[in-house]
């Protein structure tokens, strides 16, 4: 937010030194107010994780993302090829939320919602600090040679990163998959289920890779939401930030001195103990200003707090604030950019909730059959011939299932067996005559409206198109 004295942290990222090799991040372990708060919803949103593709609700699993056989379970509502719109619709909803939601308070799910840093600060790096130690022990066991220790550290480390990457992969493909699939799979023999092996050996070795090497450079290098970001925020966006007005002050910041009248001299709150930035686990320096490798973890603002206790300063040096607040005391204010996301997200919540609402539990599609033209049949009719698809979106079968014209005198001639019924989340296809008599049609291609029927209840209907000898 304020000027910096040096603009070199502009020019590279933490991850990366001046040769253009890696460079580690050894992050302080962060305690404090927030990071409890935020240990407490990563705990409930990794059970969420973790049980989410296992639950079912009439059932259907709570969340599935079947991008092969095209199904998509969402909250345990089925979508189906034909239900794309609403998915389409769902998915737009939720851009727009997480537009909205960083327009007001910046990145902030990064550090708190993302499956990425709740996997690597909550699981991953709990389990290094309490092998490897805090970042200190970490940066000594880093520059230590070879020895039993070392060796034996560094194989307990990524034996349990590659265990939980293996976890990790079984859970991601039941997303994909389904559970049940999923779980036939693991009591089958490896053998014969070939590409699901290989599916787990892949996602297994990209989640050690991403949570074991690339760590945070997905949030700094590969996510694309950090440049989205700059593009939404404003300075009335409420973001992790350092208060430089009272930080820097007339003299800037400085070491503290113990009995000083920082008062007296001019020199602002910051006693430049550089724990903002051990503690950031992405490396950067927040008193630099907003930059898009901060996730909003708040890390800095706990380890700030503490310091400035220390010293017997106030707190909130660091502290969730806007660029008005900071430098025109302005209260946080409902712009109209924010109005703006806010009516779209209620317009298209209300949307989806309505089509939702007039969605069926099943889809009956009847086209005529390409390339064939009507026919007159020996008593006088005209006969059409059509294929037909049933599609049952429940979690029951529909059985007794009958077909009717419901806008003109005619018939349904099934071809094959006239007993329909559709099984539980499947399909029933097939081939069917319509004939109507020549003097019920008054054009030469008319609308017809057919319902289908189960056990005499109405529960679908449908339009198709019926082709006749031209009038007149």
């Amino acid at each position: 937010m304020s000027e910096p004295i040096k603009d070199s942290f502009r020019d590279s990222i933490a991850t990366i030194d001046q040769h253009g090799k890696r460079s580690w991040i050894f992050p302080k372990k962060p305690s404090g107010k927030f990071y409890t708060y935020r240990t407490y919803v990563s705990w409930f949103l990794l059970a969420f994780l973790l049980a989410a593709p296992f639950i079912k609700i009439n059932g259907n699993q709570f969340l599935l993302f079947n991008v092969l056989e095209r199904r998509f379970n969402i909250f345990g509502f089925p979508f189906w090829p034909q239900d794309f719109h609403l998915l389409v619709v769902s998915m737009i909803i939720g851009v727009v939320f997480i537009a909205l939601f960083t327009v007001v308070y910046g990145r902030v799910f990064c550090g708190w919602v993302c499956p990425q840093t709740i996997f690597l600060e909550m699981v991953f790096r709990k389990i290094e600090y309490w092998i490897d130690g805090d970042r200190g022990a970490q940066i000594r066991l880093k520059k230590r040679d070879w020895d039993a220790d070392k060796i034996r550290k560094r194989i307990l480390k990524h034996s349990i990163f590659f265990l939980l990457s293996f976890v990790i992969a079984n859970v991601f493909l039941a997303y994909l998959i389904g559970s049940d699939e999923l779980f036939n799979i693991i009591n089958d023999h490896p053998l014969s289920h070939i590409s699901g092996l290989i599916a787990i050996i892949i996602f297994t070795t990209v989640f050690y890779f991403i949570f074991a090497w690339f760590r945070e450079q997905v949030c700094v290098i590969a996510c694309p939401y950090g440049r989205l970001q700059s593009v939404l925020l404003d300075n009335k966006s409420i973001v992790v930030a350092y208060d430089y007005k009272r930080g820097e002050k007339e003299a800037g910041r400085a070491k503290f001195k113990k009995n000083e009248d920082r008062l007296a001299t001019g020199k602002g709150d910051c006693i430049d103990c550089h724990q903002c930035v051990d503690v950031c686990p992405t490396g950067i320096d927040i008193r630099n200003g907003t930059q898009l490798e901060c996730v909003n973890c708040t890390a800095c603002i706990d380890v700030c707090d503490f310091m400035m206790e220390k010293v017997d300063l106030p707190k909130g040096l660091i502290r969730f604030a806007s660029e008005d607040n900071i430098a025109k005391a302005e209260k946080p204010k409902f712009t109209a950019r924010m109005k703006g996301y806010t009516a779209v997200l209620v317009i298209l919540t209300g949307f989806l909730i309505g089509m939702l609402f007039l969605r069926n539990d099943v889809e009956a599609t009847i086209l005529r059959l390409p390339g064939q033209l009507y026919e007159t049949v020996e008593n006088g009719n005209i006969s059409n011939v059509y294929t037909y698809k049933l599609i049952n979106k429940t979690t029951d079968q529909i059985d007794n299932i009958r077909i009717k014209i419901l806008s003109h005198v005619g018939q349904i001639k099934l071809v094959g067996d006239t007993h329909l019924m559709v099984p539980k989340q499947q399909l029933s296809e097939g081939t069917l005559f319509i004939e109507i008599p020549k003097t019920a049609l008054k054009s030469s291609k008319e609308k017809l409206r057919i319902g289908v029927y189960s056990n005499d209840e109405l529960i679908e209907t449908t339009t198709t198109n019926f082709l006749g000898p031209k009038r007149y």
